[in-house]
């Protein structure tokens, strides 16, 4: 079975409300920025046309940022900014363990969604490059590109030389992803995570959405762990008591 495409599992991650574990101090913070004109009138249409009808791009890019064994039960959902420092630190620390532990041996699927933040002024384009990337199924190595380029290109005013070479460097048809990259149309997906996620309790970067729990900030490996252990045990014991 295909993975659902994230903006469809949505019914379950708005209901994970706002039940934040705070980690003051280790998270990109929302509360005093604007948001891409996120709730303009011509945004708001342009959400809903991808999330009623998506075209066939869009969706090979929302597939291509969800990773794991389609049999997996629990979901560890990454709120995450690419210019945000505490989600490159967060990536650079415990990212590899989450993928290694948990991702490779089948017991979660893990997908990214993007929460880019205003004051991040290269938060939006990078999304945008990441998930062309994803067209072409290359979203994770883009990703790691990006965080772990992210000295490189966060204060220029266009990252477009950077992306670029990365583009170049992961192994896409640059081509093809320029065109996608040059389109846009990306960006309703991008706004509809952002939107969604807000509502689902995400108000910063780095946010683990896991089970019904959902964990703010940069939190140490060791905290993260456990949050992820747990989820997995409940999502196995409600599996063998439907059989």
């Amino acid at each position: 079975m295909a993975p659902a495409p994230i903006y469809r599992m949505y019914g379950y991650i708005v209901n994970f409300g706002a039940a934040i574990v705070a980690a003051l101090g280790l998270a990109c913070s929302s509360a005093s920025s604007n948001t891409e004109n996120a709730d303009t009138p011509a945004a708001q249409q342009a959400v809903k046309k991808t999330l009623n009808a998506p075209d066939p791009l869009v969706v090979a890019a929302d597939r291509g940022r969800i990773a794991g064994d389609s049999t997996a039960k629990t979901w560890v959902v990454i709120a995450s900014d690419f210019q945000c420092p505490f989600c490159r630190e967060w990536h650079g620390t415990s990212y590899r363990a989450l993928v290694d532990n948990y991702v490779k041996t089948g017991k979660v699927r893990v997908a990214y969604l993007h929460f880019p933040l205003g004051q991040h002024q290269n938060a939006v384009p990078t999304a945008n490059a990441a998930m062309c990337a994803g067209v072409q199924n290359r979203f994770w190595e883009y990703h790691d590109a990006l965080f772990q380029s992210q000295e490189r290109w966060a204060r220029l005013p266009d990252p477009r030389v950077v992306l670029d070479s990365i583009a170049k460097a992961v192994g896409l048809d640059t081509r093809a992803w320029a065109q996608c990259y040059e389109s846009g149309r990306m960006i309703p997906l991008i706004r509809a995570d952002r939107n969604r996620a807000a509502t689902g309790g995400v108000q910063s970067t780095p946010t683990f959405l896991v089970g019904g729990q959902v964990v703010a900030g940069a939190v140490p490996w060791e905290t993260l762990r456990p949050v992820i252990d747990a989820a997995v045990a409940r999502d196995r014991q409600g599996g063998s008591a439907a059989r």
